[in-house]
């Protein structure tokens, strides 16, 4: 007897639609909002962004112009590994996002540093 077929999300589509959502939240754009500029629904828009449903090259380009971005954008990956789902929880966060945009107005590089290590020591975790 065979094993019923599971359909689990393409790796690309979820890496995709992560990098969709992280860049959405960046912009504090809501599911709605990011649904009316494509002509969707905010469920489409929300399958996409999960990988569960395929977004054609036509829609991704649009996406990429609403969200200010070029295509390749949505495939940027080390080659090896989509992003951490902790990463893109964390940056699809208020807090994460909010953490994001002022420590990159931080020119000082050693601050940057200083500040990395503090972090790390509260949370008591080691450097990498």
């Amino acid at each position: 007897m065979s094993r019923p077929k599971i359909n689990r999300p393409n790796f690309i589509d979820v890496n995709v639609g992560n990098r969709m959502r992280m860049r959405r939240m960046m912009f504090d754009m809501s599911l709605e909002k990011m649904g009316k500029e494509l002509g969707l629904t905010l469920q489409q828009v929300h399958e996409y962004e999960k990988g569960k449903t395929s977004i054609g090259s036509s829609r991704l380009q649009q996406a990429a112009g609403i969200l200010g971005v070029s295509v390749s954008f949505f495939f940027e990956t080390d080659g090896t590994a989509a992003m951490p789902s902790y990463v893109n929880r964390f940056l699809t966060s208020a807090q994460g996002r909010r953490l994001v945009k002022a420590f990159t107005r931080i020119d000082n590089a050693e601050m940057r540093r200083r500040i990395v290590g503090l972090v790390q020591e509260i949370a008591g975790s080691e450097g990498e």
